[in-house]
């Protein structure tokens, strides 16, 4: 029921824009070059511009990181390390120290001299 509705709207809708839309002139576009080269000349400043400003970001960035976060960082990779060369130690020493016995069947008697 409402869809019938919808439908019937956009048609009304349609038939009142498109006289609107008729009487709308059509703007005359200038000569396209020149503002193709303006707006590059634009985007070479913009350009120009984002890079002085993003390296004095990138200056203030890199200085923060030296300063306050890779300080703590540091301590934390080293930590990460130190835990993980122990584990491995512990791992070399339990393999290197793991001896196979020689499979036995359970009615075998121990050799007695």
């Amino acid at each position: 029921m409402h869809m019938k509705e919808l439908v019937f709207s956009l048609i009304l809708l349609m038939q009142a824009c498109g006289p609107l839309l008729a009487q709308t002139s059509v703007l005359v576009q200038p000569d396209s070059a020149g503002i193709l080269q303006r707006l590059a000349e634009k985007a070479r400043v913009a350009k120009a511009k984002v890079r002085v400003f993003g390296g004095a970001v990138l200056d203030f960035v890199s200085a923060y990181y030296e300063d306050h976060i890779q300080p703590v960082t540091d301590s934390y990779a080293e930590w990460a390390s130190n835990i993980k060369s122990s584990m491995w130690e512990k791992i070399q020493t339990t393999i290197d120290n793991y001896m196979p016995s020689e499979a036995a069947s359970p009615t075998d008697q121990p050799l007695q001299n």
